[in-house]
């Protein structure tokens, strides 16, 4: 059973007009504006701070700040992750206020107009409905995996034919093919936020680097001694992770091409990894029933979360990282506190092994796809199942939120995708045409393009 590896995290928001910069690579919040609570959390006061500017993050919604303090230019985030389409801006801007020194009353106008902006994004899309743009006949042999860019302008695909290629998503015409791998390319990601480098694993046991902009391969990265199945950047661009066959898991840095260091501990293979936001902590995933946290500077591992008895299939942080989901084979997702490694709540309901698990853009949802062909989303808050997704006649291995997370998209061994509403569990489109199983789908971070790829040798391109 394949196991689709999920596009490089998305972080903030894409480019903003009249003199508002959008975030490139946010630093570790450290504010949460909280609207249920009224309450505003981890604010950091200091002496000679000065604002040099507002960048605007779309998903999870929230507004950084560039500031200046005795010298050195530094960022931190206001999160609105309770914003919604009816939030009142005018208390909302109030409570930053007081909350916020930086954010004088001379600024206010300026606030209120990102949260607008933000509320209008929270909006956009909901609507939307999606039609074939084109079928691309990508690759000789099977795909493996699809992974967007950030702006969604490019997607990838990897193949059993030992290439990887990349498409312009708004006319679908090939721009390279990455030639050199001897196996089957499996792992694909793009550096995202950024979108200017790619990494592929493959079953020859290395990892390559490429440009996005020529084609070229940067690095190859020698060292594991058995296939290489799950790959990620960490969100800063400087490092990418490769987990594999041979039980381990290496950090690689980007810039030289060495390898940074070696994660052992697992008895079996690793078959998914994931870097918190801040990218100082990564989970490695096993089947050996196990999820391990390592610490990336240190290189060493902090805890080791028990409590699955069967296959890990997935394992991921929420936004704020306060969180880790864990999906596996035993038919059961898992919750854990992520500062000290505790289970919290086991997810139940499903009849078969659970293939994927994911939280929206907030952190308040959680989505889970099982093989028994349902899919379940759940309160991260009360832990209860809020709507089951009944509609697919096969297992469904894909599973992800739109950006703004009233929205679902499954893959289904059913040769279909289709789109559901988040709240209800209603099924809103059936996306078909593909002749054999979808093993990835995955929407863009507008929200209004949708990329399907299938055994079929095929990939999908819905607008």
């Amino acid at each position: 059973m394949q196991r689709p590896l999920s596009p490089g995290r998305e972080l903030c928001a894409p480019g903003a007009s009249r003199g508002i910069r959008a975030c490139a690579a946010p630093s570790r919040c450290c504010l949460t504006v909280s609207m249920a609570t009224q309450r505003v959390r981890g604010v950091s006061r200091g002496k000679k701070m000065k604002l040099k500017s507002l960048l605007l993050r779309y998903y999870p919604p929230g507004i950084m700040l560039e500031y200046e303090k005795s010298g050195e230019l530094k960022t931190k985030s206001l999160d609105l992750l309770d914003l919604s389409p009816s939030t009142d801006v005018n208390a909302l801007v109030e409570e930053i206020q007081k909350a916020e020194p930086l954010i004088t009353a001379s600024r206010s106008d300026q606030v209120k107009l990102l949260i607008q902006r933000l509320q209008d994004k929270l909006g956009q899309h909901s609507n939307h409905q999606f039609y074939l743009f084109k079928v691309l006949r990508a690759h000789l042999l099977p795909l493996t995996n699809v992974a967007l860019n950030k702006s969604g302008s490019c997607f990838i695909t990897g193949s059993y034919d030992r290439t990887c290629k990349l498409w312009d998503t708004a006319s679908g015409e090939e721009l390279h093919t990455l030639e050199g791998h001897r196996n089957v390319v499996y792992a694909i990601a793009f550096n995202n936020p950024y979108g200017d480098k790619i990494a592929t694993g493959s079953f020859d046991k290395t990892c390559k680097l490429w440009s996005v902009e020529t084609g070229k391969c940067y690095h190859t990265f020698r060292g594991h001694t058995s296939e290489i199945v799950c790959l990620s950047f960490n969100p800063q661009s400087t490092l990418v992770a490769t987990g594999s066959v041979d039980k381990t898991a290496k950090l690689w840095d980007i810039q030289d091409g060495k390898e940074i260091v070696t994660l052992t501990g697992h008895s079996a293979e690793i078959v998914c990894l994931s870097f918190n936001t801040s990218g100082n902590r990564i989970i490695t995933g096993s089947f050996d029933h196990t999820v391990a946290l390592w610490d990336v500077e240190a290189g060493r591992k902090v805890y080791t979360l028990i409590g699955h008895c069967a296959e890990i299939s997935s394992a991921l942080f929420n936004w704020d990282c306060s969180l880790i989901l864990t999906g596996s084979m035993d038919k059961t997702c898992m919750l854990w506190d992520a500062t000290d490694g505790k289970c919290v709540a086991t997810l139940t309901g499903h009849d078969d092994e659970i293939l994927d698990s994911c939280f929206d853009y907030t952190g308040k949802l959680i989505a889970t796809a099982s093989a028994d062909g349902t899919a379940r989303v759940f309160s991260a808050v009360t832990r209860k199942c809020i709507t089951k997704l009944e509609g697919h006649e096969g297992e469904i291995s894909k599973i992800s939120f739109n950006p703004q997370g009233n929205r679902l998209l499954t893959g289904s061994s059913d040769k279909t995708a289709r789109v559901w509403d988040a709240q209800t569990g209603q099924c809103l489109q059936v996306l078909e045409g593909h002749t054999d199983e979808i093993f990835s789908c995955t929407f863009n971070y507008k929200g209004n393009i949708i990329i399907t790829g299938s055994k079929d040798n095929t990939c999908r391109i819905w607008n």
